[in-house]
């Protein structure tokens, strides 16, 4: 059965992709089953690139076929931040409750109907040079607003101030279940299980 590397330590990323992936002919690994990998500085200019760059390093380190994504929140009134940078925000990689407090503080004052956003996600998957060193990439992205005050205890990230209009509540106050098939990350990687089983296939080939 092929191996699939998903390129992330945040568990509730990887919970997600399992979620989808996990009924095709796959493996499917976190980063830390490798126990060490090297690691790849994110200084592209959109997410596109950051997701290529994390998925080609690590496909090329660990010799498989890897999954890498990068995704975050595009703010209307903030002039599309913190957008690459949602993950360190507030500076520090990775603090959730850092990085909602910075972007409350910078929409304090704002009226509520400029606080448009969007969750951007693009994902990428890249063979090893062993395998042609093949890529695709997919993009998707969900609308909604920020709230005034965190919602619920659900998700990650900026899920808790998130709030999707169709559902009246933040991606903080639904299931993972649900909230998997309207997300930006839910929709590309709906797009993506559908051409994985001819790549699997491929890959699969001695």
């Amino acid at each position: 059965m092929t191996e699939l590397l998903v390129a992330t330590t945040n568990q509730g990323k990887f919970a997600e992709v399992h979620a989808f992936l996990k009924s095709l002919p796959l493996t499917i690994l976190s980063l830390k089953s490798l126990g060490s990998w090297p690691a790849v500085v994110e200084d592209g200019a959109t997410f596109e690139e950051n997701a290529l760059k994390k998925a080609r390093s690590l496909a090329e380190y660990s010799g498989m076929l890897t999954l890498a994504d990068d995704s975050g929140l595009e703010v209307d009134a903030l002039n599309g931040a913190p957008g690459i940078y949602s993950a360190r925000y507030a500076g520090e990689e990775g603090n959730d409750d850092k990085n909602n407090e910075k972007l409350l503080r910078e929409l304090h004052g704002v009226a509520e109907g400029k606080h448009s956003a969007r969750f951007v996600c693009a994902l990428a998957l890249c063979a090893p040079e062993s395998h042609g060193m093949k890529e695709w990439t997919v993009r998707e992205s969900c609308e909604g607003r920020i709230a005034f005050d965190l919602r619920g205890q659900n998700g990650f990230g900026y899920d808790p101030l998130f709030f999707y209009p169709p559902f009246s509540k933040t991606f903080g106050e639904i299931d993972r279940e649900t909230k998997a098939t309207v997300s930006h990350r839910g929709k590309a990687l709906k797009k993506l299980a559908g051409i994985l089983p001819s790549l699997v296939d491929l890959e699969a080939k001695p």
